[in-house]
């Protein structure tokens, strides 16, 4: 057995590539348009996989995105993806610079939580050991739910 992908189902394709592409810093490896389907999958890569997911040897996210209007919800029971990060601080820093909520800041400078424009829970975890608990993120209080 080996990991393929997850799938999310995104309700506006332009605001999730933006979000996982453009704040998280995803790559895009693929996309397929399905006219009798009406719907438009998109997989994606993190940084670091992007070269192995070309090759099909990496974990990928799918984005399907129904071109007839759905309202999604339950993002929370989907439970998480989880990505490692090189530094959890400044991986926090640059999302929250580009307008993401974090939900869960990395007091412990391991793990912290943040959620995409489909209420999707994601987790991101620091390579390695944790980091030295550093301010501000020390005294951040949780927001919202992840």
């Amino acid at each position: 057995m080996r990991y393929l992908h997850t799938m999310v189902r995104v309700a506006d394709l332009q605001r999730s590539l933006d979000f996982y592409c453009g704040a998280l810093g995803m790559v895009e490896i693929r996309r397929s348009e399905n006219d009798k389907g009406r719907y438009t999958l998109v997989y994606l890569a993190a940084p670091g996989d992007a070269a192995a997911a070309r090759d099909e040897d990496a974990p990928l996210l799918e984005l399907t995105f129904n071109w007839d209007p759905e309202i999604y919800s339950g993002g929370r029971n989907f439970g998480h993806v989880a990505f490692a990060v090189d530094d959890i601080y400044q991986t926090c820093s640059r999302l929250l610079a580009a307008g993401v909520t974090i939900n869960r800041p990395p007091r412990d400078g391991h793990m912290a939580f943040i959620r995409s424009p489909d209420n999707i829970s994601i987790e991101l975890l620091q390579c390695d050991a944790p980091l030295p608990p550093r301010e501000p993120w020390t005294s951040m209080q949780n927001i919202g739910v992840w």
